[in-house]
């Protein structure tokens, strides 16, 4: 088995640690070593009954073997900050993927690192995702889309076919993309909301249809 660590301690970390424990009920997979967490406060308490929290960033870059990490933490700008401060050479970024995800067409999926797929997710054909995105269960995805990088999809997002998405966008619970939707950087889809037209870069939407809000 691998050893794996999970970055953040609070309720998704050890929603992952579920996961990785569903991976290996299936195949023994991962051997969690324990947590990092940037709260000083936490460093060797228990997280749960799952494992200890070994430290923050300096241990993290300290750790002399090598090390899987996976990065369950909803907020994209988050996750990317905290990619960029990890030197340490002995760390790799794996895709945790739940044992029954769905992927319609294999052949034609394509998929970067450091991605989380959890329970429930279905992918149809000609997919691809890049880095750090999280599909936190139960969301699905028509043929043809594209997904870059540092993307938070929460649980229940619908996506259509022919779908372009960028980076550090997040997408709120039960939210709908229609087909052939183009999404740039920073956008927030609110929960429930249903996007029918490209949006602009940073901004939040919310409603049905969805419509710019500064709010």
């Amino acid at each position: 088995m691998k050893d794996i660590a999970i970055y953040g301690a609070g309720g998704f970390g050890r929603e992952l640690a579920c996961l990785l424990n569903s991976i290996n009920k299936v195949e023994p997979t991962w051997n969690l070593v324990g947590f990092f967490d940037d709260n000083p406060d936490l460093k060797g308490q228990m997280i749960s009954h799952f494992g200890v929290c070994l430290g923050g960033m300096d241990v993290l870059n300290a750790y002399p073997k090598e090390l899987a990490l996976v990065i369950p933490i909803g907020n994209s700008k988050v996750v990317k900050t905290l990619v960029g401060k990890i030197t340490n050479r002995n760390v790799y970024y794996p895709n945790i993927i739940h044992p029954d995800v769905i992927f319609s067409d294999p052949e034609t999926f394509r998929i970067g690192k450091g991605n989380i797929l959890q329970t429930g997710c279905r992918f149809s054909t000609n997919i691809s995702i890049g880095d750090f995105n999280i599909f936190n269960g139960e969301i699905a995805l028509g043929h043809d889309d594209s997904i870059g990088n540092f993307n938070t999809f929460m649980p229940d997002v619908r996506i259509s076919g022919a779908v372009e998405i960028g980076d550090e966008n997040f997408f709120g619970v039960g939210s709908i993309i229609l087909q052939t939707i183009k999404i740039g950087r920073g956008v927030r889809l609110g929960a429930g909301g249903v996007l029918m037209s490209n949006p602009a870069d940073g901004k939040l939407y919310v409603g049905i249809p969805a419509r710019k809000t500064e709010f």
